[in-house]
């Protein structure tokens, strides 16, 4: 274990965080860059004095349990996160969680698809790289927290008031049973991943349909082939939805595509246009 390559190590991962990446306020009197030490450590679901321990390289070799919390509240890379095993002494084996980290190979590809709506789901549905059509489609998640970025959570626990619903009734229910089917294969590939666990508690304590669909034990999704898309300016938007696995990242890119000399073909058009900006509200 080298303990003052880790504490730098985690200082400099630490600094490089906005409060906002994590869905955290950044609030008024905040002097130090990047996230507090408390705020690492309650990420990381270890104490706040183990955490500064580390740092001030005094602390005990780390286990790999808290290994694997400091890798997910410091956001680490999948390379940054064999880099800090190796500095505790710990060989890494296999994550233990969902990964994150999308290729560069993807996210170049979907800013060259400028007529095709694309986003990447995380193995939870966290929506973790979109290009600017998806973004001006469904919506600009870049200002939102983590959590709001989940689509399954947004399916089962949002508000019904909620301002803006991606598709319609039909749509959204077909895809909720997919979700959940498709999350509890990931629950079983990630048993020790506390995300997960919280992300599936929260679902079966809010939803009594989730509960429903989970105690079905059903790992096998539907396709789901053609959406709509309720834009609050172009209205209904029928759209081919395809996914393509990541499978080396347990990820999926989803491309929304529209009939060529369709109505949907010049509402995307329009989309590319107008963007993200709502035109709807007065400025």
């Amino acid at each position: 274990m080298d303990r003052r390559e880790l504490a730098g190590f985690l200082r400099s991962r630490r600094e490089r965080i906005a409060p906002a990446d994590v869905g955290l306020p950044a609030g008024p009197r905040r002097r130090t860059p990047g996230l507090r030490r408390e705020e690492v450590a309650h990420l990381a679901f270890i104490s706040t004095e183990y955490y500064t321990r580390l740092e001030q390289a005094r602390g005990p070799r780390p286990s790999r349990e808290v290994l694997a919390g400091l890798a997910r509240a410091l956001r680490l890379s999948d390379a940054e996160r064999d880099h800090l095993h190796h500095l505790a002494g710990a060989p890494p084996g296999p994550p233990a969680g969902p990964s994150r980290e999308v290729p560069r190979s993807i996210l170049d590809l979907l800013r060259r698809l400028p007529h095709t709506a694309a986003i990447v789901l995380s193995a939870t549905y966290e929506v973790i790289a979109w290009n600017d059509l998806a973004a001006a489609l469904l919506e600009d998640f870049s200002p939102l927290p983590r959590h709001e970025r989940n689509l399954v959570r947004r399916a089962y626990l949002a508000p019904p008031s909620r301002e803006r619903l991606l598709y319609d009734p039909f749509d959204a229910e077909a895809f909720a049973r997919a979700a959940a089917r498709r999350l509890r294969a990931t629950a079983a590939r990630y048993p020790d991943d506390p995300e997960v666990a919280q992300l599936v508690g929260a679902l079966l304590s809010g939803s009594a349909e989730f509960a429903r669909l989970w105690a079905a034990h059903d790992v096998h999704p539907e396709p789901t082939l053609r959406k709509t898309v309720n834009h609050p300016l172009i209205g209904p938007i029928a759209l081919t939805c395809d996914l393509l696995d990541i499978t080396d990242q347990d990820q999926q890119l989803v491309l929304y595509t529209v009939e060529p000399g369709s109505p949907a073909e010049e509402a995307l058009r329009l989309l590319s246009v107008i963007g993200t900006q709502r035109m709807d509200v007065p400025g």
